[in-house]
């Protein structure tokens, strides 16, 4: 029985003139890939969104980087065919984990799995791994390595930008090509075991990253009073005598607070720089911010 979400799916792909079939005309199974074969898929995936578009989105670039496993694996021209036709469909996730989605389908496509067995393994794992991708990289190891490479460059080090690019990238690439031999020699398996593994990732690298980002936080964010307070003959500086001996950088901390409030309430990133300028203006005119 053939479920509505499939009939949609055939219906769609007559319409554009053609059928693909869910088995192969050449079912049997052998072990063609190799390492060399992985490694070339790897550095395909680098192009995975050459070809983006609102219609498939990663499809292009997706079928391009299997190219290579799906010619060594589907010897039957209609079969190469039909796969390649079938990867050309709507696809979308992280570029930086794909490799591991790559592993996974090679493995299934080696055995000869059924066509739509394999584009729903396809469609199970790339919407997780967006999800997965962008928590682990543009909001966690982003900022922890372009922190560190800020810091050094705001001090005039020319490694700055260096340190950050090898940093980034060393954990890019690394990840691309242990994630692609991972997926590849686990199959299906390895589904279950790197969803236990990436909770435990990314409670790691939350950890690391909101240390990161305090520390950024107190190192960069200036902002003192430089009121000061006369108690009779007696000068007590509001800054250093009153707010530094209850918790030093009180002030960056609070003004930090803030701004995550502000977005919360759904105040745009313009919105508070427009109103950080006003505040330092304000300030400094009137002698209250040093």
């Amino acid at each position: 029985m053939v479920s509505k979400k499939e009939e949609t799916k055939v219906e769609a792909t007559k319409s554009e003139g053609y059928t693909i079939p869910d088995t192969y005309k050449d079912p049997e199974v052998k072990k063609v890939i190799n390492k060399k074969d992985l490694h070339k898929m790897v550095w395909r995936s680098l192009m995975l969104q050459s070809s983006f578009n609102y219609e498939r989105m990663q499809g292009g670039g997706w079928a391009y980087s299997m190219t290579p496993a799906l010619k060594k694996i589907h010897t039957n021209k209609e079969d190469l065919s039909n796969s390649l036709l079938d990867h050309l469909q709507f696809f979308n996730t992280h570029p930086f984990l794909v490799t591991f989605i790559q592993g996974v389908i090679t493995a299934m496509e080696e055995n000869k799995e059924n066509r739509s067995t394999i584009r729903g393994i396809k469609v199970a794992l790339m919407g997780p791994f967006g999800g997965i991708g962008d928590a682990l990289f543009w909001l966690t190891l982003l900022p922890i390595t372009a922190g560190i490479g800020a810091s050094l460059s705001m001090q005039g080090n020319i490694a700055g930008p260096i340190l950050f690019l090898a940093l980034f990238n060393a954990v890019h690439f690394g990840l691309l090509f242990w994630l692609m031999n991972y997926g590849y020699n686990t199959g299906t398996k390895a589904i279950a075991s790197m969803k236990e593994n990436t909770k435990k990732i990314s409670r790691a690298a939350s950890i690391i990253g909101l240390t990161v980002v305090g520390a950024l936080v107190a190192t960069y964010v200036a902002f003192k009073f430089g009121v000061t307070i006369h108690a009779g003959k007696v000068k007590v500086p509001l800054q250093t005598g009153v707010i530094d001996k209850i918790m030093p950088q009180l002030l960056p901390l609070l003004y930090t607070f803030f701004c995550y409030w502000m977005l919360k309430k759904g105040r745009s990133p313009i919105a508070l720089i427009g109103i950080t300028i006003v505040v330092g203006l304000v300030g400094a005119f009137f002698n209250l911010l040093a």
